[in-house]
């Protein structure tokens, strides 16, 4: 294995693919003869291919990550002590013509899917009861309900009942309270949920009528309603009401299916060095796949796309879309510097510990996830994707905290989440959350909490192993295998939360 990769043939560094000794001889794609490396330099770090001078742009992904703080000679270790970011709260975006970015190329053949199919032309990859606190107060109220519900209906065309418990619905004000009661309406409608149990309190400011008018006209065979206050015993009624609802879910079943139904969320965490050149890479590769086969693919983390958004603008359908997307994008610098805070202060102590330097950096490694297809629309907080989406990438309003990202591409839409991380982690979404990890050695350390080993996009066949990540999705969608969150029960929510608690 080469000792270095140059990611794109105009950046001036490398990335070490293992430790890098000081005074060893190396040499780097396109780069042409050999240099000796001026430091000691960790796997996942990069070093300077040229000489940079102080306040030079110093570029990786072929795009700047920031500017050098000190002068840089070939064969430096570049990170925090002499690499800075150029990031500031206003900047301007080139609206490019569409067609003038590379699209993937469609795939030959449709694929189909074993799922559930939904009213509404939707289709479910999971047939759960879920349980909607309208507030949370009724927590433990749900989790019992919830494992007395699992037991009781196991085998019985049930994949699982489960309580999405949260600390909101009450004592809460203005956009606040109307992204949580969105995100637990949108919770209530998934297609991943054969059936939905709302429970509330009974005087919270997420009335239960209030909230019933933002289901619209969803189907109330498959919806319960449970106020607590106005009953004697309320784990009696639940235990009735969900008795009803498993006999309506259980008459779903796996049916052939288009996979043109699929909608994919991308999320990352914990990134490192690898990141942008391994787990990044192979879902941006899976998710241009199911963009051809005409599925979608949901995008978010907004902060980190601060850096890399010309990346995503260049590649929008139309002026509105790229409107849309510059909207997005100056909403989220402003929530920062209304609260004091500079776009810029990213990347985390392990982001940096495993080879990422700054915002750009991250960013530029991040949306990578997003492949090459064609950005077809953006959607706030709290939004679900529609049709103009498909075939295509959705930008979803939203922070990079994984845990509020991946309730917020659930909330979208998303039936399962590719998730990649350097560092590792077991948190889930209440959706399968596929862990993709960047290195070999976290995949080998922990089998618990990943699915797929993207480090071998290093050395091994990428085509291949594209095609195996791909197979592993329609697989987990079909429900022939089980993400490692569902295995072992890590699947959880939280809602994001800008204002005042009363």
């Amino acid at each position: 294995m080469n000792a270095l990769y140059r990611i794109h043939p105009a950046d001036t560094v490398a990335v070490a693919l293992r430790p890098i000794v000081k005074g060893e001889s190396l040499s780097a794609d396109g780069d042409g003869g050999t240099f000796a490396a001026l430091d000691t330099i960790p796997a996942g770090h990069k070093i300077a291919l040229a000489a940079i001078a102080p306040g030079e742009r110093i570029v990786k992904y072929g795009y700047p990550i920031g500017t050098a703080s000190s002068a840089i000679e070939r064969g430096s270790h570049v990170h925090t002590h002499n690499l800075e970011t150029a990031l500031a709260e206003d900047a301007e975006y080139r609206c490019q013509p569409p067609g003038g970015t590379p699209r993937p190329e469609r795939d030959a053949a449709p694929a189909v899917i074993q799922a559930y199919k939904r009213p509404g032309d939707q289709i479910g990859i999971r047939n759960e009861i879920w349980i909607i606190p309208a507030v949370g107060c009724v927590n433990k109220t749900a989790e019992i309900l919830a494992r007395w519900a699992d037991a009781e209906f196991a085998g019985q065309g049930i994949d699982g009942v489960f309580a999405w418990t949260h600390p909101y619905g009450c004592s809460q004000m203005g956009d606040d309270h109307e992204a949580t009661r969105r995100i637990l309406a949108d919770l209530a409608l998934h297609p991943n949920a054969g059936a939905a149990l709302v429970l509330g309190l009974g005087c919270e400011n997420n009335t239960m009528d209030r909230f019933k008018a933002l289901l619209g006209d969803a189907d109330r065979e498959r919806i319960a309603f449970l106020v607590t206050q106005r009953c004697e015993d309320e784990i009696a009624e639940g235990k009735k009401l969900l008795a009803r609802l498993a006999r309506f879910a259980s008459r779903f079943t796996r049916e052939p299916a288009d996979a043109s139904g699929l909608v994919i969320g991308m999320k990352c965490g914990g990134s490192d060095g690898f990141s942008g050149i391994t787990a990044n890479a192979l879902a941006g590769l899976v998710s241009d796949s199911v963009a051809a086969l005409g599925g979608t693919v949901i995008l978010t983390e907004v902060p980190e796309m601060f850096g890399a958004e010309q990346m995503l603008m260049d590649r929008c359908v139309s002026r509105e879309v790229f409107d849309q997307t510059v909207a997005l994008i100056t909403r989220f610098k402003r929530y920062y510097t209304a609260n004091g805070q500079a776009v810029y202060e990213n990347p985390s102590p392990g982001n940096k510990e495993g080879g990422i330097t700054t915002l750009e950096d991250k960013s530029c490694g991040c949306v990578q996830k997003g492949g090459l297809a064609p950005v077809k629309d953006v959607i706030r907080y709290g939004e679900r994707v529609s049709a103009a989406g498909k075939g295509g990438v959705v930008l979803l309003e939203g922070p990079g905290n994984d845990i509020v990202s991946t309730t917020a591409l659930t909330a979208a839409g998303a039936h399962l989440i590719l998730f990649t991380t350097g560092r590792g982690t077991p948190l889930g979404a209440p959706v399968p959350t596929l862990k993709i990890a960047s290195n070999s050695a976290l995949a080998a350390n922990k089998p618990a909490w990943i699915d797929f080993d993207a480090g071998r996009m290093l050395t091994g066949d990428r085509a291949a192993i594209h095609g195996q990540l791909l197979r592993l999705v329609l697989d987990a969608a079909s429900g022939a295998v089980k993400a490692q969150n569902e295995i072992h029960g890590y699947r959880e929510i939280a809602i994001f939360k800008n204002g005042v608690t009363l």
